[in-house]
């Protein structure tokens, strides 16, 4: 049903949030590292989240804030230092918002070019953050 003050909307299932994150530990293991995983729905919501053994403690928000700042910007976290790189007003301020995250680990999530969610992961550098996000995104979007 259509209306002119609706729209319709995709949301992430259960399973493919447990899949991406499944599938993220997977290529954590297969690097070496210990990480945490978070997947959000668009709006940011946290849907799924796998902490591995002795990952450590404080990225545990750093993982769902990586997924929050995907999902609601829709563009990868890696990607913040290009946007802040014209605008010195953006680039002191924004850092300073709450649970912004502008280093990499954070990927949107889109199924038929609709975002869906974000992923976000943290325990390894930056760069295998966003491998392992990318592991996740991958298995997900075999599920379809």
């Amino acid at each position: 049903m259509s209306s002119s003050i609706t729209v319709p909307a995709a949301v992430i299932t259960a399973r493919a949030a447990s899949v991406a994150c499944d599938a993220a530990v997977a290529k954590a293991e297969a690097l070496g590292i210990r990480i945490n995983v978070a997947v959000t729905d668009a709006s940011g919501t946290l849907a799924a989240f796998l902490r591995m053994p002795n990952a450590f403690l404080h990225s545990i928000d750093i993982a769902i804030d990586k997924a929050y700042t995907a999902a609601s910007f829709g563009f990868p976290t890696a990607a913040w230092p290009q946007v802040l790189a014209g605008d010195e007003g953006l680039r002191i301020g924004m850092p300073h918002r709450p649970r912004l995250v502008t280093f990499g680990g954070g990927l949107p999530i889109r199924a038929d070019d609709q975002l869906i969610g974000g992923i976000g992961v943290s325990g390894g550098s930056a760069e295998q953050d966003a491998v392992c996000a990318q592991a996740g995104i991958d298995a997900l979007l075999a599920l379809a």
